[in-house]
Formats: structure tokens, sequence, C-alpha cells
């Protein structure tokens, strides 16, 4: 994300966002962790670990933020609060560090994780 100001310009990089988006995330009540999107993005996650944040996708859509998250939800919580809960942190997080808005923020449940003690 690049903002021009009278003082030169100010470029946001995607990985950045990422970061900010899955502190966000992993703070949020009932998540247990991120997914990848597939098998295959998975392994090449493991194989180059500092190429990108596991199971965000940032990208520009006509100017514009779209967050892709890819999460792990704790069994028995209500999957559509926990997930609402989300992209309201998310969306707060990333525009108060931007300064600009985010037109979407997708939630992709990937699993569901059942608590041992239960």
């Amino acid at each position: 994300m690049t903002t021009e100001t009278e003082l030169g310009i100010i470029e946001v990089s995607c990985a950045a966002i990422a970061s900010i988006a899955s502190q966000a995330v992993l703070e949020s009540y009932g998540v247990v962790g991120m997914a990848s999107k597939s098998f295959k993005d998975g392994l090449v996650e493991l194989l180059a670990p500092s190429a990108s944040h596991r199971g965000i996708d940032v990208h520009l859509a006509d100017g514009q933020v779209v967050i892709d998250l890819y999460v792990i939800i704790e069994y028995g919580t209500r999957i559509s609060e926990v997930a609402h809960n989300i992209m309201s942190a998310v969306t707060f997080r990333v525009e108060k560090a931007l300064g600009a808005s985010v037109a979407q923020v997708n939630v992709h449940v990937q699993g569901l994780r059942v608590n041992q003690e239960d």
C-alpha cells in the first residue's frame, strides 16, 4: 500500500499488514491457530517459513486492502461469532495502523480443534 504525502511516499508492504492482522487473529477468543490454504501451500511454508505469514493473504484490489485469513477454531465455540469477532479485530487494528480503510476481511475456517480435557 502506497500513500503519497507532501514530504514523500509511505509504502507499507503486504507482509507488514499480515503481521498486524496475525497478531489480532491470534488474540481473538476461540482461535486456536492459523492454517494454510491447502496442503501444497503448507509444504511451501514449511520449506520457506520467512517467505510469507502462515494463514494470511493480503493483497490490494483497486487500491484497497483485502485480507484472507485461514484459521483453526476451538471446537464448541460458535463459529460465526468467532469469525465476526476476528473480522472486527483485524479491521480495527489494520485501519488504526494504516490510517486507511480495509475493503474486506474474509475468514476461512480450515478446521476445528477439540480440547483434550473434554
